[in-house]
């Protein structure tokens, strides 16, 4: 009897060792690890963003002064800058695709001003030479190619993410084991805007 005992017992141990180890080598562990990347690269984007949105006054600021016959890029710029910091965005928003939506669209439209803004600069050479601008200028371009680093970053671990939650096993795991699990939104190339009509 109790060598029945043990026996059962030791192929206890050994089942769960067997499966125990069986779902850490299919990857049980992957997809809240994945998660967790997909959610750190988008805080990233978030506060590259961010950044972007504390500069913009300054630029508008900086430029005010001397584009007064731009009213009109001015205008395009602050409310695109409004539009952006209104749309909220959370942990949330990647899990949202109408929110995401929104967030990106109200982020390439201050993309687009600020392109349009510093292409009007170029008229000024007096403000392309003061030093404070130029320094404000210098700060919004890195922070332009933080964002696509950011972006990057983010697109990649999404993918990673979604793959596992649409490829077996992982999509078997996630039924089992996370079913709260969803797949993330990502960022698209934008497409580019249509090239206003010369006059």
């Amino acid at each position: 009897m109790k060598a029945l005992l043990w026996q059962t017992r030791i192929r206890a141990a050994l089942t769960g060792l067997i499966l125990a180890f069986g779902l850490s080598a299919c990857g049980a562990s992957s997809i809240p690890s994945l998660e967790e990347q997909a959610k750190a690269a988008w805080s990233e984007v978030q506060n590259q963003y961010q950044r972007r949105a504390e500069l913009v006054p300054d630029v508008i600021e900086a430029v005010r002064g001397f584009a007064q016959q731009e009213p009109e890029v001015l205008t395009q710029v602050t409310e695109a800058h409004a539009r952006a910091t209104q749309v909220r965005a959370d942990a949330s928003t990647v899990n949202d695709p109408e929110r995401f939506r929104q967030f990106k669209e109200a982020q390439n439209q201050l993309s687009g001003a600020l392109g349009r803004l510093l292409a009007t600069v170029e008229r000024y050479p007096e403000l392309k030479s003061r030093a404070g601008f130029i320094a404000l200028q210098s700060q919004l371009e890195g922070t332009e190619n933080r964002i696509a680093v950011a972006r990057r970053d983010h697109i990649a671990a999404v993918e990673a993410y979604n793959t596992e939650l649409r490829t077996i096993p992982g999509r078997w795991i996630a039924g089992v084991l996370y079913p709260e699990a969803r797949p993330m939104e990502t960022f698209t190339a934008a497409r580019p805007e249509p090239a206003s009509p010369r006059t």
